[in-house]
Parts: C-alpha cells; sequence; structure tokens
C-alpha cells in the first residue's frame, strides 16, 4: 500500500480491509454503440471468492484513475471498476458532460454482463459528478443494482447548472476551468485552477459569454456553449442530462451524503424526497461542510463503502441505525432523525415589516421599499454554497456595506433559542419595471457582537410577457439552524449575487447572445393587503 493510501485510510476510517492481495487491468476497452472507445481499469480482491462489483464512472483524474480508491475499495471485499468518461483520461471522443452519460452508461452495463467474475450484483459510488452517472443508469441496471450512493450531486443537470433558473455562472466556469486541465502535471493544474481567479472573474463579465471559455481556459468548450444555448428548463435538449423523473422507480437502497454549503443540496435533498414519497427508505448525511471540503470527500467515502458491505455483503456493522443524521448549525451538534425534514418541524411566517423591521405580525398599511438593479454594477454575492475558494459562512457583509441595491430586514432578540429545520420559503410581494428579473433572497443570524452567520439563501429568474407585479415564491436551500437566545434573524433581498450566478441583463436575451443591459427598478410591498414574508420551519 502506498503511503497516500495509508493516509487516506487513516483519515477517512476506513474499515479493516478483507485483503491486500489485489490484482490490477488497466485500459480495458469498453464499446459504445456509435464506436467511441471507453477505458476501465479493474481491480480485483484475490482469494476472497466470487465478490460483487462496484462501478465508478468518472471523469475526474486525480480521484479515480490511475489512484488509490479503486484499491482501496477492493481491498474491502468487492471487484472494483473504473471507467473514464468520453474524452478524458484516454477514452475516446469528446468530452460532452451530462448529456452522454445514460448511453455510454448502457454501454458499461453491457460490458460488465460479460465478464466472467461478474455475479450480477451491482453498487455504484461516486461523488459529485460521478455521483451524478449513477443516477444516469439507475434505472438501467434495474435489479442489479442492490446498492448506490450519491453524494453532492443531485439527478437533474439542469439544477445544478441553472438552479432557480439562472446560470450558475461561477461554478460552469471554475468546472471547465479543472477539467480543461487536469491532466497537465500537478503544479501546473493547481496553479491554474487555485490562481486562476482574475481569468475567471475578466471572464465572468464578458458579454455575450459565449466566448468566456477562451478567456479562462484558451480555447472553446464545445459543453460550455452548449449549457449556453439551452437557458430553459423545458428545453427538450436537457431530457438527456435529466434523470429525475426516474428516481422514484429505483429500488436500490441510496445513501445520500451531502453539506449544507454544497451547491448541489438542493437538488440532492429532493432526490430524497422523492424516494420518499415512492415508499423507498434512502438514509441521507448532511455535515457543516462545502461542496470542496476535505471532510465531506472523506466521510463520503466511509459511508459509502459502509452501505455498500452492507447491502452487498450482508455485514452492517458499520451502518448507524437512523436513516438522517444532519448537523444542527448554531447549536453545533450532530442530529439523528427518522426523516428530513422532521415530522415536527410547523411553517412560522415572519413578515416583512416597514422600517427594516421583521416580526411574525402581519405589517401596518406602507410603502414599499424600493431598490434599483443595474446589471452594470451587480450585487456581489458574499456568501452561501458556491464559492469556489470558500469564504468563511461569517465574513462578507463588507462587501454590500453602502450598496442601494440590497433591502435588509431584521427581527427583535430572539427571547428563547429557534431551531429552524427543513426547507425555507418566501412570499414576496413584488413590483419591477421589467418583465425579466431576478430575485435574491438571504437569511442570516445575526448575534448581539454583531457577527453575521449565513443560513440559507436562493435566487429565482423570473420571465413574463410584461413588468412583474404579483406575488413571487422562492425555495430557499434546504437547512439546520438554531437561532440562539438574543439572537436575530436577518432576511437579505436583492436582485442578483454576482457571480454566483450571472447577472440578469433584464432584455430577456439568453446568455450565449445577450449583450444589451437595462436597469430594474424594484419593489418590495409589506402591506395588509401585500403581505411579504418568510416562511421558516421551525421544530
Amino acid at each position: 500500500m502506498s503511503i497516500a493510501a495509508m493516509v487516506m485510510t487513516r483519515k477517512a476510517k476506513l474499515a479493516p480491509a478483507e485483503t491486500k492481495d489485489v490484482t490490477v487491468e488497466t485500459d480495458l476497452r469498453i464499446p459504445t454503440p456509435d464506436g467511441v472507445v471507453l477505458l476501465a481499469d479493474h481491480y480485483a480482491p484475490r482469494g476472497l471468492g466470487d465478490r460483487p462489483a462496484v462501478l465508478i464512472r468518472s471523469v475526474y483524474t486525480d480521484r479515480t484513475k490511475g489512484g488509490f480508491l479503486g484499491r482501496l475499495i477492493a481491498e474491502r471485499g468487492f471487484h472494483v471498476v473504473i471507467v473514464s468518461g468520453r474524452g478524458t483520461c484516454g477514452s475516446g471522443g469528446t468530452l460532452s458532460p451530462f448529456v452522454s452519460e445514460r448511453d455510454d452508461g448502457r454501454a458499461v452495463l453491457a460490458w460488465l454482463r460479460e465478464q466472467p467474475w461478474f455475479t450480477g450484483e451491482l453498487g455504484t459510488l461516486g461523488q459529485s459528478y460521478n455521483g451524478y452517472t449513477q443516477w444516469a443508469i439507475a434505472a438501467e441496471a434495474g435489479s442489479e443494482l442492490r446498492a448506490m450512493t450519491t453524494s453532492l450531486i443531485g439527478s437533474n443537470a439542469y439544477d445544478l447548472l441553472y438552479p432557480g433558473g439562472a446560470l450558475a455562472l461561477e461554478l460552469c466556469l471554475a468546472w471547465i476551468t479543472m477539467v480543461a486541465n487536469q491532466e497537465k502535471p500537478l503544479p501546473a493544474y493547481l496553479s491554474t485552477v487555485a490562481l486562476g481567479g482574475k481569468k475567471r472573474a475578466k471572464a465572468a463579465r464578458r458579454l455575450p459569454l459565449t466566448e468566456a471559455d477562451t478567456i479562462v481556459i484558451g480555447a472553446p468548450a464545445p459543453h460550455w456553449r452548449d449549457w449556453l444555448a439551452h437557458p430553459d428548463a423545458d428545453d427538450p435538449w436537457w431530457s438527456r442530462g435529466d434523470h429525475s423523473p426516474a428516481v422514484a422507480t429505483v429500488a436500490a437502497p441510496n445513501h445520500l451524503i451531502s453539506g449544507w454549503d454544497d451547491i448541489a443540496l438542493p437538488a440532492l435533498v429532493r432526490d430524497y424526497q422523492a424516494l420518499r414519497r415512492a415508499g423507498r427508505e434512502p438514509y441521507l448525511t448532511i455535515g457543516p461542510w462545502q461542496h470542496w471540503d476535505t471532510e465531506l470527500s472523506l466521510t463520503a467515502l466511509r459511508e459509502s463503502i459502509a452501505w455498500l458491505r452492507a447491502h452487498l455483503l450482508g455485514d452492517r456493522r458499520g451502518l448507524r441505525e437512523a436513516p438522517v443524521r444532519i448537523y444542527v448549525r448554531g447549536a453545533e451538534e450532530w442530529r439523528d432523525l427518522p426523516a428530513y425534514p422532521p415530522a415536527e418541524a410547523q411553517p412560522r411566517r415572519l413578515h416583512l415589516h416597514p422600517n427594516s423591521g421583521l416580526a411574525s405580525d402581519l405589517p401596518t398599511e406602507s410603502a414599499p421599499d424600493r431598490y434599483r438593479f443595474d446589471p452594470a454594477d451587480p450585487t456581489p454575492a458574499t456568501a452561501g454554497m458556491s464559492r469556489m475558494i470558500g469564504i468563511p459562512r461569517k465574513t462578507g457583509e463588507g462587501v454590500l456595506a453602502g450598496r442601494d441595491d440590497v433591502v435588509t430586514y431584521t427581527g427583535a432578540p430572539l427571547p428563547a433559542d429557534l431551531e429552524v429545520i427543513g426547507i425555507p420559503t418566501a412570499e414576496l410581494h413584488v413590483t419591477s419595471s421589467l418583465a425579466h428579473t431576478d430575485f435574491y433572497v438571504r437569511i442570516s443570524d445575526v448575534a448581539p457582537t454583531g457577527t453575521i452567520t449565513h443560513v440559507s439563501d436562493a435566487l429565482r429568474r423570473f420571465t413574463a410577457d410584461q413588468p412583474i407585479d404579483e406575488m413571487v415564491e422562492i425555495e430557499l436551500a434546504p437547512v439546520a439552524h438554531r437561532f440562539k437566545r438574543g439572537h436575530r434573524i436577518r432576511v437579505q433581498i436583492a436582485s442578483g449575487a454576482y457571480p454566483r450566478w450571472d447577472r440578469n441583463l433584464g432584455t430577456g436575451e439568453p446568455p450565449a447572445t445577450g449583450s444589451a443591459m437595462r436597469v430594474a427598478d424594484q419593489q418590495i410591498h409589506h402591506s395588509p393587503a401585500r403581505p411579504s414574508a418568510v416562511i421558516l420551519p421551525v421544530t
């Protein structure tokens, strides 16, 4: 075992290995119907008899192909097959993320069934994009799929790339940078990704956005341009990347793992809820992590192996009893639950009031609050799930100081602790001068010392035939947070969180071609006839 593998085993607190005798076959050829050949590595434990297989399909290098992940899993009792996605790590074809995974997955399954060591018992494992590839074949695998662990991802590509209907600009630029450079020598790769912030910032400002890829990677990225060319959720183009309709039909036990600041958390929780509604019994783990946190990756690896051993080998020693384990921020403690949200969570409305107030009672008659959103000077993102080099949750407020494109509402000091566990929503009565605009909502915890902690947020893009004047609903990110006695709840509303989301230009032009900009004059109403509110799931 390499030193790196030993360190990983210890840090991830993996179960003891069943064997150290693992054979490795590299660059096995898997043909696809369109003539592309995918390359795979096969790790086989010797001396253990017939064993189930674990499949990992990846577009990444350092975490999977050629590394020690396959060996670590094989040592714990499985055949392991790691397949490189098309256009990556020696596999043929052109990288076509999300849209090619179902068809390529079918080809991999057909190849797997022909292998003499395959017993017909299959598990899947993978984080982030490698979790998405599991959903792409879950329905196709049928009864052969005995367990899966979809970590840090959801089943619908559109939800990840266009959360709330607006482009996840910062995420997409960073991802195409990472994938385009990952096969370079490690120092060059790390330098490009970690020190490329200025290039990404320049690319994000480019209008139209189509050629932003040439700024960050020096060449066109076909998948980037495909994403920009299809900004609407109901575009048939996305059907190849949307596996959510089949989620409820997948009977294989699933352990879904994420973090409160994970970019994919809302989509992952939607998959979890779809499984629950279908009568399945998924496990769910959500910790105090961002998407790229090492602790999240180590936890996902440990829990995934334990899950696969429980359902493929009958070894339940590493499996906890409670199906849900979440970290409650504010309380700073782990909590085991039968389901998420817990059944006892009840909605509590907090209404926006004039003079920046926030309270449970209805507001008095008052004029709306007004602000202007100028896409030439977009409201900056201060916190949340997709900061590429994660900023601490308790900083970032300074960038909003002096800006007049954010309205803030703050409640009185709480007389007792208040726990919010579930999915907050906002019902905003709004008026806009434009038919195409965004509304962003953020909930924060304000300590007596003035320290501000991010709790939950979301942005939603609106498109209408005429200027908007209606009540709009916005579902915020899932949360588990304790507001302590003496703390105050704060709600902020804006029309942008840039560059986490792309700026709404106000014209309705698609991001691939849009360059003209229009200023939006916004109104947030808070009167007895038009009471705006956030609804918190309070336990």
